[in-house]
């Protein structure tokens, strides 16, 4: 019974966890794009990220519009695989 009862409390705590994780929305200044294909490279290394739900660069705007999980990644992550794609960011906005 106490094994019941211990497994049911952690199962609580577990599922309580993902309940405090929130879909964020951040906005990055992103340098580099020159091209049309720029953003869609921008996006596409974004959506590699685990946790991303969407990402919409704009070549005008010289800049991206990521939602992500936050409970699964963050503005570090989101910022290094621009980088790495070749496009070097910085937050902008960040709202909820």
């Amino acid at each position: 019974m106490k094994r019941l009862i211990g497994a049911g409390f952690l199962s609580l705590i577990l599922s309580c966890t993902a309940a405090f994780a929130a879909e964020q929305t951040v906005k990055l200044d992103v340098q580099g794009m020159t091209c049309m294909s720029c953003p869609y490279q921008v996006e596409a290394a974004l959506k590699g990220v685990e946790g991303v739900i969407s990402a919409r660069a704009s070549l005008a705007e010289e800049s991206v519009v990521v939602k992500y999980d936050d409970a699964k990644t963050g503005i570090a992550a989101l910022t290094s695989a621009t980088a790495n794609a070749g496009f070097p960011s910085a937050i902008t906005k960040q709202g909820s």
